[in-house]
């Protein structure tokens, strides 16, 4: 007979989110669909870095100090782990509603808005909130139907409404917002310092070595300390190398480092880039920003240094969808699916003792013969009632042929 056997296949929230992520490790790692530039930052920061540790840092550690490739270790690995932080995280992404919420949420919409006339635009869908005796509007999403909470926005690019929306950033794969915006910071930050520093100690190389041979004879020389014997023949590639080197942390220089003083600006005020391009508290009502407490060191501490507050997103939850699967599997008449043991007899006994187990009756009666009785001769309990049909009994059967 067949048996229907129900498997359970476990499949993550993360699989069934909408929007525009892609999702690693078992949803442990979120980040935009658009990950091109993100590599591109990758190589520049591990290329720039590792020509530096190879030549520079060897001649330096030698000539002034071996502290030098040891605190540029410990930025580049601080600028690393920010920047995986900061891509790898989830930026304070707010769920869809539901059906059955949305369907409220438009029952609300249209109770408080009343009927409106066909060919009128229908308002719009803001409701007012006091932080801080200052008015906010909260803006409906028609993508994710809901009202976004203050300072939330909705990304373009990943499709998805992010509490405390400050930018969506290409170079870090990733928007930037209430959750990871502090590591955005602190990976900027970081990264200032290691070009700075970079950019520095590759003047000062070459510096020490015109001192030593001339400016000239250092452009052909070997960034190193090698023997020229051995290097001879490859030192003008290296010399192209190292001037790459230099041209990257100039150029690189004033772009992180003005991106590092403006985003400091912002900390300063409690204000994102979201609300600074759209002039949400410089407008032309002159409206105060109701999130700054008025101090700088104040600001600083909220957004650095506040809590963190965990992902509602709840991206690797389970759901659990059933899969039913037919199998055929001969299984005997009785309820036991043991099989018979060498102590029962031949001819079956053990589906005829697992019939009458059924029954109810004693399993070590089988070979007893049961005698059939009339109706007339049933107790008055076994009698039938005016209901039921007689059934004719073998004996009866046997009599009429």
């Amino acid at each position: 007979m067949s048996v229907m056997v129900a498997r359970k296949k476990v499949v993550r929230k993360w699989e069934k989110l909408p929007g525009r992520n892609t999702f690693c490790c078992d949803g442990r790692i979120m980040m935009a669909r658009q990950k091109g530039i993100f590599y591109l930052t990758l190589f520049l920061i591990l290329g720039t870095c590792a020509l530096f540790f190879a030549f520079e840092c060897r001649y330096l550690a030698v000539q002034l100090s071996p502290a030098i490739p040891v605190f540029a270790a410990v930025l580049f690995l601080f600028a690393m782990a920010t920047l995986l932080r900061t891509s790898f995280s989830d930026p304070g992404v707010i769920p869809r509603a539901l059906p059955d919420e949305a369907a409220f949420i438009e029952m609300e919409i249209e109770a408080t808005n009343g009927t409106v006339p066909q060919g009128q635009r229908p308002p719009p869908r803001i409701k007012n909130f006091q932080i801080n005796n200052q008015i906010v509007k909260l803006k409906y999403c028609y993508t994710c139907k809901i009202f976004r909470p203050p300072r939330a926005s909705h990304c373009s690019i990943c499709d998805n409404c992010v509490e405390r929306f400050d930018h969506h950033c290409p170079w870090v794969g990733n928007c930037v917002g209430k959750r990871n915006y502090r590591y955005f910071y602190l990976f900027i930050l970081s990264l200032s310092l290691l070009t700075i520093y970079i950019f520095t100690f590759n003047i000062v190389y070459v510096a020490l070595k015109s001192l030593k041979i001339g400016f000239l004879n250092t452009l052909k020389e070997t960034p190193g300390t090698y023997p020229s014997t051995v290097w001879r023949g490859c030192s003008q590639s290296l010399t192209v190398l190292t001037v790459l080197e230099v041209l990257i942390c100039f150029f690189t220089l004033w772009s992180v480092v003005g991106l590092t003083g403006f985003h400091t600006f912002l900390v300063a005020l409690n204000q994102t880039t979201n609300e600074d391009i759209k002039g949400s508290w410089t407008g032309k009502n002159r409206v105060q920003n109701p999130y700054s407490h008025g101090n700088i060191v104040k600001n600083c501490c909220e957004v650095l240094c506040g809590p963190l507050p965990p992902s509602v997103l709840d991206r690797r939850g389970i759901l659990q969808q059933e899969e039913s699967t037919a199998q055929e599997e001969s299984c005997p008449r009785g309820p036991s699916t043991q099989e018979p043991t060498a102590a029962e007899g031949p001819g079956g006994q053990a589906e005829e003792s697992g019939a009458q187990q059924k029954e109810g009756s004693l399993p070590h009666l089988s070979a007893v013969p049961v005698p059939s009785l009339s109706n007339t001769e049933m107790p008055e309990e076994k009698q039938l009632t005016s209901g039921e049909l007689p059934v004719p009994s073998q004996d009866a059967g046997q009599a009429e042929h």
